[in-house]
């Protein structure tokens, strides 16, 4: 880094100060910082000074100084060494930043400098003859893709040809910069393809409110299947249930829209069931079916899965309905693709415990019939790739490795797990 010294003292002012609406700024900026830590706010009251000013004066930096509370050299310290402040007077009505970094070189930035040269001045940091243009070469301002291009204030100017940087220096010079508009001057939209755009050129394809109106009109198709869980106002027996169900089942292999997936629709439930069903999930394994209570176990038998934030107890089944009305869901614990290694448990362990399942999680589980750490902790690849094309975010079983959790859980529960990882589930 070059050295970086304070102005001359024939053109450092004899003072400074703010003017009422940048002190009312500084004081806001002060204010963000914690009781003791003020002077971190250094930084912004000498951009604003600078802004203010045009360039950072030795009086704005003890001034600034003194209202923080800090030793002055400090403040000499911050301003002296970071480079975007502006220790000598500039251009007063514009100082250029032309980038200079690699890829702002290979476009062409060698040429932005040259005509600064011409129209400005030869050496960087001198202004013209009238005072109103000056010109510096800086690091990367972070338009690479836009390259070459250049910094005048706050705003940035990409895409340069040296004609057309030869422009807007004359427009500035002639007091007519905010006429120039800021961004691509090649007639580009943001950083998309110079050539213009290769890929999403329908706007359908990603505007939110597109996606929500097919989104609803999948939700109204799977709802008015035939084979979707609907309510059941009156219990039928089994086989009025699933004999037209299957009759009109429709083909699909795509387990990601299955209806069974989507929120159940409220069915009702006997106030005994609805009593019982108001009785959190044990947190145990199924080595511990001697221990569960009779109505617990019963609701578990009934619903598609235990009772979470996500899924209301209004959401279980009717306790009149009998198992084999489950082949009408998908995905059922008869799906012709659901490996051997899963199959539904008697009683229901809190897979919460394992690192990864949140409720929602542990209720698309319950739906493809998976209850116990031993369940999870007995995955082969094959159940391993079938649970996880039902998960949002596909991977996340063999990422944070479900099954050594689950092996743990099932052993011995929290104590096990502890021994094993080292820490308390989450």
């Amino acid at each position: 880094m070059s050295v970086r010294r304070l102005a001359e003292a024939s053109v450092q002012p004899a003072s400074f100060a703010f003017n009422r609406a940048n002190a009312a700024a500084a004081k806001q900026w002060i204010k963000k910082y914690p009781k003791g830590r003020e002077q971190s706010a250094i930084i912004p009251l000498l951009m604003i000074a600078q802004e203010q000013e045009g360039w950072v004066t030795k009086a704005a930096i003890e001034t600034i100084s003194d209202m923080l509370g800090m030793p002055r050299i400090r403040g000499l310290e911050v301003a002296t060494f970071y480079t975007q402040y502006q220790l000598n007077p500039v251009g007063t009505r514009a100082h250029i930043q032309v980038c200079g970094t690699t890829p702002c070189m290979l476009r062409g930035s060698e040429a932005l400098m040259d005509v600064c040269r011409s129209k400005i001045h030869h050496d960087q940091f001198h202004t013209n003859d009238k005072g109103t243009l000056s010109w510096e070469e800086v690091e990367c301002l972070g338009a690479c893709v836009n390259a070459p291009m250049v910094m005048i204030f706050k705003d940035t100017f990409e895409d340069l040809t040296p004609e057309r940087l030869a422009e807007i220096i004359d427009l500035y010079g002639a007091g007519k910069g905010a006429s120039v508009p800021a961004g691509p001057q090649n007639g580009r939209t943001g950083s998309e393809p110079a050539s213009g755009l290769t890929t999403l050129k329908s706007e359908k394809a990603i505007l939110k409110s597109t996606r929500d109106r097919e989104a609803k009109a999948a939700t109204k198709a799977a709802q008015a299947a035939p084979d979707a869980i609907v309510a059941a106002p009156v219990p039928a027996p089994a086989t009025a249930a699933v004999g037209p169900s299957n009759a009109s089942k429709p083909k699909t292999d795509a387990p990601e829209t299955s209806p069974a997936l989507k929120t159940p629709s409220k069915a009702k439930v006997a106030p005994a069931a609805e009593k019982a069903a108001s009785v959190s999930a044990p947190l145990h394994s199924a080595a511990n079916a001697n221990k569960a209570a009779p109505e617990v176990e019963q609701v578990s038998k009934q619903r598609s899965g235990p009772k979470t934030k996500a899924e209301p107890a209004t959401a279980f089944k009717a306790p009149e309905t009998k198992a084999p009305a489950a082949k009408a869901a998908k995905p059922s614990l008869e799906d012709k693709n659901r490996p051997a290694g899963i199959a539904k448990p008697t009683l229901v362990d809190d897979l919460k415990l394992i690192s990864g399942v949140g409720p929602k999680i542990e209720g698309i589980l319950h739906t493809l019939g998976i209850y116990t750490f031993a369940q999870v902790a007995s995955w082969k690849k094959a159940e391993r790739e079938w649970v996880d094309g039902y998960l949002s975010f596909q991977g996340r079983i063999d990422r944070d490795d479900w099954v050594k959790q689950a092996k743990a859980l099932a052993k011995g529960g929290v104590a096990e797990y502890i021994r094993v990882f080292g820490k308390k589930p989450v």
